[in-house]
């Protein structure tokens, strides 16, 4: 074999409906990786590919909150079978990416695929926590059963470029939502990775649409669109996750704010860093809990009579 043979150097797209196009304005920016050394050109997203994802979100809706919640759970598990089989180069990527190790990368990759298989364990059963029969006066059966919110946009981890990625999208999806999620801005690759991932598992396309580029760029117009239902500002420091909220109110999204920490601070009276990524106070490899899982449920409450005989000897 040659000794002279040119490197092939992957190119990275967006992941929007189950294809891989390249961003509408035809922009990319270099992503580097710890020490400043270039590592590959991800695609800068417009409101365009923003505004494509919301589509594709949307049409996906309808088949995949309307699958069974174990059918759900068995799609998820085969993108956690996908992730292992790729595990080598997420571990390389995440290496790079957050300017690990191989070997504390591998734990990373490793907890984050266990987070995967961990959610997809919990679409059937989600419903049967948060949701049940409630007693009332009268001859009624009265059920709350949880629906999901619809379109949920996303942004990821600024610093968490694996475990916190997988840690925002998989409770979105698993409880029935679509997702569009804008990666990390200066970690982007182990994101759009994933995307290649979901193509090749049994994931409807759709279900999950992965952009990058500038945060602040694409969540704008993903936070005053009408068509977005939900919003989780992980990704958003400070300044702009105020900004994104207020947009959020226009058609009364649901919006899942910076960790507690930080709200905490601000109530006791103290500045927060108005340039800190918002996902920097979150412990992404602690017990996720289930607060992600609700966050983009909705209950509803059916009445129904029981047709049972009252004192006079009617049904009703």
């Amino acid at each position: 074999m040659s000794d002279n043979r040119l490197s092939v150097f992957k190119t990275y797209k967006l992941y929007v409906g189950g294809k891989f196009p390249r961003s509408e304005s035809g922009r990319v920016y270099e992503v580097t990786d710890s020490k400043g050394k270039w590592l590959a050109n991800a695609p800068q997203s417009s409101r365009k590919d923003a505004r494509d994802a919301v589509v594709a979100a949307r049409k996906a809706f309808g088949g995949w909150s309307g699958a069974t919640a174990y059918n759900r759970g068995q799609v998820l598990y085969r993108v956690a079978e996908m992730l292992e089989g790729r595990k080598d180069q997420f571990v390389r990527e995440v290496a790079d990416a957050e300017g690990l190790s191989k070997s504390k990368a591998a734990a990373v990759v490793d907890a984050a695929i266990d987070r995967w298989v961990w959610y997809a364990g919990w679409t059937d059963k989600i419903g049967q926590v948060v949701g049940g029969a409630n007693p009332v006066a009268g001859p009624f059966f009265n059920l709350s059963t949880p629906e999901p919110t619809g379109v949920v946009a996303v942004l990821a981890p600024q610093e968490s470029s694996f475990l916190g990625l997988v840690s925002v999208i998989a409770p979105v999806i698993a409880t029935g939502n679509t997702a569009v999620v804008i990666a990390s801005a200066k970690a982007p690759l182990p994101a759009l990775s994933l995307g290649e991932v979901l193509a090749t598992s049994d994931l409807p396309g759709g279900v999950v649409n992965v952009l990058s580029g500038r945060t602040a760029e694409i969540a704008t117009p993903l936070a005053s669109h009408q068509d977005v239902n939900a919003i989780d500002l992980t990704g958003a420091d400070a300044a702009l996750a105020k900004e994104l909220e207020i947009a959020a109110a226009d058609n009364l999204k649901r919006v899942l704010r910076a960790p507690a920490s930080r709200h905490r601070t601000e109530k006791e009276g103290q500045s927060p860093a108005p340039s800190s990524a918002a996902d920097g106070a979150e412990d992404w490899t602690a017990d996720p809990g289930t607060h992600r899982l609700t966050a983009f449920l909705e209950t509803k409450t059916v009445w129904h009579p029981t047709g049972a005989l009252g004192v006079s000897g009617s049904s009703y």
